[in-house]
């Protein structure tokens, strides 16, 4: 049998090379593929060893002397995608910072980004240091480059904010983050795609433990003594209702890079003068739902640290968990936390983007009743499908310890807690009166 990687596009088989650890190989494939759309001739390359490239792949290499970076992202059934996926101009244009590529494909099956190479950190290392550190330096800069960044993006949110037709929110790239996910190909109107192939009628190894899909799907989760009001079936039902592209147009639209989470932004610039860049758009637009807008970042940049989503081998070490059918429902129990930069984090992002935003959308007459549901099933969807949170899943790396907390987090931020948590009370801050 011919292997698969072959019987795919580049960057499929690209990305599954790096994956199964066969990196010369991959190397191969994108340095043809760079020849090929670019006529770049790649020498000194290596493709990177990065645990925040969950559905991506990027590497540095030399080319006519210049020391350059390459990435790009790669989902399922990409090779019948149209349209142009990497748009930084646009997102330049609208007077975001943005690196600006030097070369860009957007062929589909071929999409690829080529970069100057940076020597400054991305904003995601930086933020894992201070996750990590005993002491607060370096704290108050990170939060004051994160204050000068949202207060550009909800600017560019004001003035962008536009009304769209169903049409043209269906068009957007960032559906491919959310509702596109749960679609299986040929099967719009199915509940399949990465549920189905991640969770449906699979097993689940958790800390106390090992249950199959028919009971877990039905149970309620009691997380640290907070229940929460909906099962993983129903929240799966509810985004692949709710979160269906068309029905996001009532909100508005707005110019967005819409998957800015913190490994695709740059910490620029010497100490005290921090700037942060955003580079890969892959799901950049102007007609982006503006309740979608900011939903990556929210969760990956607050609630999947410290080290449980991107680094579970390392979480099982530092943190504990149980998972136990109690009382016919999973009562799991943790000592993770997010981290203070992570809290602190997701206050900015609350009070300087979502509080203007939602009272923004009200006062323009564009916020559903139910705007709550959508941004907490968003928030759901992020760390249900971003990877597979089964512990020992094939292609995965979560443990039964990060399996607990990712199943737990996920349902904490679809569901309704009886009693406030985190998430609820940010909700509750930016929620008008």
């Amino acid at each position: 049998m011919a292997d698969a990687a072959h019987e795919s596009s580049p960057v499929a088989q690209a990305r599954a090379f790096a994956k199964s650890g066969r990196t010369n190989e991959a190397a191969t494939v994108v340095a043809r593929l760079l020849a090929e759309e670019f006529g770049l001739i790649a020498t000194n390359f290596a493709i990177n060893s990065d645990i925040y490239s969950l559905n991506s792949l990027n590497g540095t290499f030399e080319a006519g002397g210049q020391p350059l970076f390459f990435k790009f992202h790669q989902e399922e059934n990409e090779g019948a995608m149209a349209g142009e996926y990497y748009r930084a101009r646009l997102l330049a244009d609208a007077g975001l910072p943005v690196d600006l590529p030097l070369h860009a494909s957007a062929t589909p099956g071929r999409q690829i980004l080529v970069y100057r190479r940076r020597t400054e950190a991305r904003f995601a290392d930086v933020l894992r240091g201070l996750d990590l550190a005993s002491d607060a330096s370096g704290f108050a800069e990170a939060l004051a480059a994160e204050r000068v960044l949202n207060a550009r993006t909800m600017e560019v949110y004001r003035r962008t904010l536009h009304p769209i037709t169903p049409e043209q929110a269906a068009a957007e790239p960032i559906n491919r983050l959310f509702h596109e996910r749960l679609n299986s190909p040929g099967r719009p109107r199915e509940l399949g795609g990465r549920f189905a192939s991640f969770y449906l009628d699979k097993h689940f190894q958790l800390p106390g433990a090992v249950i199959d899909w028919a009971q877990l799907k039905d149970l309620p989760f009691v997380v640290n003594g907070i229940r929460y009001d909906r099962t993983l079936s129903r929240l799966f039902g509810e985004a692949f209702s709710r979160l269906a592209p068309s029905q996001l147009a009532s909100s508005g639209g707005v110019t967005a890079h819409g998957d800015a989470h913190n490994a695709n932004v740059w910490f620029t610039g010497q100490a005290g003068q921090r700037e942060l860049v955003l580079f890969d758009p892959a799901f950049a637009g102007t007609h982006v739902p503006a309740l979608l807008a900011e939903i990556k970042t929210t969760f990956h940049n607050g609630f999947a640290h410290p080290l449980w989503l991107y680094e579970p081998a390392e979480a099982g070490k530092r943190y504990k968990a149980t998972a136990l059918v109690k009382a016919g429902a999973l009562a799991v129990e943790t000592d993770w936390r997010p981290s203070d930069v992570r809290v602190a984090l997701l206050q900015l992002k609350f009070e300087q983007i979502w509080k203007p935003m939602i009272a923004l959308l009200k006062e323009r007459g564009q916020l559903p009743a139910d705007w709550r549901r959508v941004v907490k099933l968003a928030l759901f969807l992020c760390p249900a499908l971003v990877m597979n949170l089964r512990a020992e899943a094939e292609g995965g790396s979560h443990t039964p310890v990060s399996s607990a907390i990712g199943l737990a987090t996920a349902v904490a931020m679809g569901a309704e807690p009886d009693r406030a948590d985190l998430l609820c009370g940010l909700l509750d801050s930016v929620t008008p009166g």
